[in-house]
């Protein structure tokens, strides 16, 4: 499979030419790779008018995914914006609401969504989730609540895999959405090698109609590299919108490092990336087979995250990852109750020696019994969007009890939020809060 993009910026790093263009560093090397970055020059194409080499790397891409691919620069974020206001275009074409329906464990860029978008969002509860990480519906209970309501939103909005390695039934649920003809977008951040299985189970072979995968989570991408997946069944007056969706909402000076960066990929999947994928798999199924025989309690159903049920062991999350970093052993993310690793074909077998090793030389404890606060469903008081563009201000968290909330501050990883933008803060989510290390609240500023 050709490589354009990176063959482009090669040819013109060694023309050594009068660089009379941005960006400022004129190619000289500061940091290395500056002779690669450049700008939309003649012959570079343009990622949102692309015609050139960016479309032919792109369409590379969408022939291995087999979907309508586009590259974006800025993450899965700027790729749930765009196909959400696809998503409104489609719903007002249609003539149906502008309401989506979408998981608990969203990311924090959906309410940014909403807020520029002004979409009204129902939220979906799973059953019995254990971490306001995870989200577990189900097509049964899916297929109720749309006999039941009173308006069919205009898509479904789903997180899987989530941040803590479990994935939903996607297969499912996009058949009940089909069958009550509404869309289901999948926020598939984590999953961009799922495709690549032996059994692909990326949500676009399975009925998604839109997608979007952070590249450079589980592919060898650089940070803010991803696509956006538009099924072969969506309306194609829907997906000629697709590069002004992005374009939007996307910067004018994308990233060339960044899309060379999935245009090389693109050769690396086609060039035996299925089998090292399998291969690794099968080991790092050994290396969790091992960790549970040792007394580890493991969660999710992801091939390429580990995630450790710490306290079952004796120990919090963070307790887990600082035992880690001392054997300079980094974890993705921890908390007080789990311990997330996330592992590519790229860490190598004496990565997972010395992970197995230092997991099992960690003596197990009795177990810890208390679990996170539970919290009530959130009262909702204003709109995402009306609370985001409220005037604000910062209070202690002990103090928020009964207020606005303004702003999702929540770290990056793992961007899910407790509370969401015009919900009101009980106490119960405060004890939440707390538990997290949440100390500050934005809220709705009181009008005296």
């Amino acid at each position: 499979m050709n490589t354009p993009i990176c063959d482009f910026l090669r040819q013109y790093s060694a023309q050594n030419a009068s660089r009379l263009h941005m960006p400022g560093h004129k190619g000289k090397s500061f940091l290395g790779f500056e002779a690669m970055d450049i700008t939309e020059i003649s012959g570079a194409d343009s990622l949102y008018e692309a015609s050139g080499i960016i479309a032919q790397s792109e369409k590379n891409a969408g022939e291995l995914f087999g979907s309508r691919t586009f590259y974006s620069t800025e993450g899965s974020s700027l790729c749930i914006r765009a196909m959400l206001y696809l998503a409104m275009l489609h719903a007002k074409e249609a003539g149906r609401s502008n309401l989506v329906w979408a998981t608990r464990n969203a990311h924090k860029t959906f309410m940014s969504a909403a807020a520029l978008l002004g979409f009204d969002t129902e939220w979906l509860y799973g059953r019995s989730d254990s971490s306001y990480l995870s989200c577990a519906i189900d097509a049964q209970a899916l297929d109720q609540k749309f006999s039941l309501a009173p308006t069919l939103p205009a898509a479904v909005y789903v997180t899987s895999p989530d941040y803590l390695g479990t994935t939903a039934d996607i297969a499912a649920l996009a058949q009940v959405c089909h069958r009550h003809g509404v869309l289901l977008i999948v926020d598939n951040a984590h999953g961009a090698y799922l495709k690549f299985l032996p059994g692909s189970l990326h949500p676009i072979d399975l009925g998604a109609d839109m997608c979007c995968d952070s590249a450079h989570k589980t592919l060898p991408v650089l940070t803010g590299g991803a696509y956006m997946h538009l099924s072969s069944a969506l309306p194609p007056q829907l997906a000629n919108q697709a590069k002004a969706a992005l374009a939007l909402f996307g910067s004018t000076s994308p990233s060339y490092l960044i899309l060379a960066s999935l245009d090389h990929t693109n050769g690396y999947i086609a060039n035996g990336y299925r089998q090292r994928l399998s291969d690794f798999a099968k080991k790092l199924d050994a290396v969790k087979g091992a960790l549970t025989q040792n007394g580890y309690v493991l969660l999710g159903d992801e091939k390429l995250k580990l995630t450790i049920d710490a306290k079952s062991y004796g120990y919090t999350g963070s307790e887990i990852a600082d035992i880690l970093a001392k054997g300079n052993i980094i974890c993705e993310f921890a908390d007080p109750d789990f311990a997330v690793l996330m592992l590519t074909p790229e860490n190598d077998d004496e990565e997972l020696s010395a992970l197995t090793d230092a997991l099992l030389s960690i003596p197990q404890r009795c177990a810890i019994t208390q679990r996170a606060p539970m919290m009530s469903k959130p009262q909702k008081a204003m709109s995402i969007r009306d609370a985001s563009l409220c005037m604000r201000e910062e209070v202690d968290a002990d103090k928020a009890c009964g207020r606005v909330l303004a702003s999702a501050n929540v770290a990056c990883p793992p961007a899910v939020p407790i509370v969401v933008c015009g919900e009101v803060i009980a106490q119960d989510a405060i004890e939440c809060m707390k538990y997290y290390g949440i100390e500050k609240c934005s809220v709705v500023k009181q009008v005296l």
